[in-house]
């Protein structure tokens, strides 16, 4: 069974609702549970394999500049973005959502294009106007 959060998050890696809609979410949750949800987000990078030199496209995908500090944290594959001023929360949220998606598509790609078992690569789609989950 997945958390509400995890589903949401798998549903803005697959493209299944867009990235404001994530982020709106993300910006209505209180300040402990966006930091909770950032360290949930860096283990599902982990968990899907993301790389180094996915860096590059995740920070242009994020639509945060390269000087911002979770991208240079980032460059230098650093994951602490949880422990970042409450103003850096929501580009560090922008960011890994980015990387999770260039990571798990890659995945999805090539471990389960002919199905898999992955409850989080088998969501449907969200209803036409649902609301995002509340925070579990």
């Amino acid at each position: 069974m997945l958390y509400a959060h995890e589903v949401l998050l798998n549903e803005l890696a697959q493209g299944l609702r867009p990235t404001s809609e994530g982020v709106d979410w993300f910006e209505g949750l209180s300040e402990d549970d966006q930091r909770k949800v950032l360290h949930a987000v860096v283990l599902f990078c982990q968990q899907a394999r993301a790389r180094e030199d996915d860096v590059p496209e995740s920070i242009a995908r994020s639509g945060i500049r390269p000087t911002h500090t979770p991208a240079v944290m980032l460059t230098k594959w650093r994951f602490g973005m949880d422990q970042l001023p409450t103003y850096e929360l929501t580009r560090s949220f922008r960011l890994l959502v980015a990387l999770f998606t260039i990571a798990d598509t890659r995945r999805r790609t090539l471990y389960c294009t002919e199905g898999c078992c992955h409850a989080w690569h088998n969501l449907p789609s969200p209803p036409q106007g649902a609301d995002t989950p509340a925070n579990d």
